[in-house]
């Protein structure tokens, strides 16, 4: 089964908005900025949507009780990485400490730009 169109999107959102360019000693700008998820590489959208599909699904009867497939599309994102929010701050109990341990169970995933070919990759 493939993740929902909204929690896919809230994932590449997400990627790109807590993502920057690397282009001054501050990090640079946000991708989101002057990037969208068709600046993607097709490998990166792969491993994205691999990642999503397989999250999603293994956790579908969570992320169902949430009933915000946006939101844990950007909290997939956030949580995995282990940025100062995400499931775990929604006030969801339970629920959200098991989101939070199965997104850690994916590792950190970073997206950087290759401004040479103009394309997004994720590593």
């Amino acid at each position: 089964m493939t993740c929902s169109k909204q929690f896919f999107d809230a994932y590449m959102g997400c990627a790109l908005w807590a993502s920057s360019d690397e282009s001054n000693d501050q990090g640079g700008v946000p991708l989101d900025a002057n990037y969208t998820p068709d600046d993607l590489d097709d490998s990166a959208l792969r491993s994205m949507r691999a990642d999503c599909d397989t999250f999603y699904e293994s956790n579908r009867a969570d992320i169902d009780n949430v009933k915000d497939d946006s939101a844990c599309g950007h909290d997939f994102w956030l949580t995995r990485n282990h940025h100062g929010a995400g499931f775990w701050d929604r006030g969801l109990g339970e629920i959200g400490e098991r989101l939070t341990k199965a997104a850690h169970a994916y590792g950190e995933s970073y997206l950087y730009l290759d401004t040479y070919h103009g394309y997004i990759f994720v590593s």
